[in-house]
């Protein structure tokens, strides 16, 4: 199951009615042959599904994918739940370039992110 580097651009927003390339995320996942998020592949590959948080104006954060108890999946940065991002129905969406995807930041804002490019995970 091969690795790939997603990367999510800020969609259309009331503080953005154009969307923002300087905003979002770049982050690893095995997807399968449709671009969907393989389970699977992660439980094997969990230390290389790593997440950057870009946003214009503030310091760049990494950190994983992760899988929590409650069965959703979500962006870390640190130990324990206080900073996950948790993903709306991650399992069930296609990471092609054009779909999108929304994400709970943390400040507590549900925002829509547009898939920019899905690339191979170069090792």
């Amino acid at each position: 199951m091969p690795l790939k580097k997603i990367v999510l651009e800020l969609a259309r927003t009331p503080e953005f009615p154009n969307g923002s390339s300087n905003h979002g995320y770049e982050f690893v996942a095995p997807l399968d042959g449709q671009g969907h998020l393989q389970a699977e592949g992660w439980t094997k590959h969990k230390a290389a599904c790593t997440v950057r948080r870009f946003w214009d104006g503030a310091d760049d954060e990494t950190g994983h994918l992760i899988h929590r108890r409650d069965g959703k999946w979500a962006f870390s940065y640190q130990p324990g739940d206080d900073d996950d991002e948790p993903i709306f129905r991650f399992d069930t969406h296609r990471f092609v370039a054009g779909e999108y995807v929304s994400v709970t930041e943390h400040d507590g804002v549900q925002r829509p992110f547009k898939v920019a490019k899905v690339t191979p995970k170069v090792v």
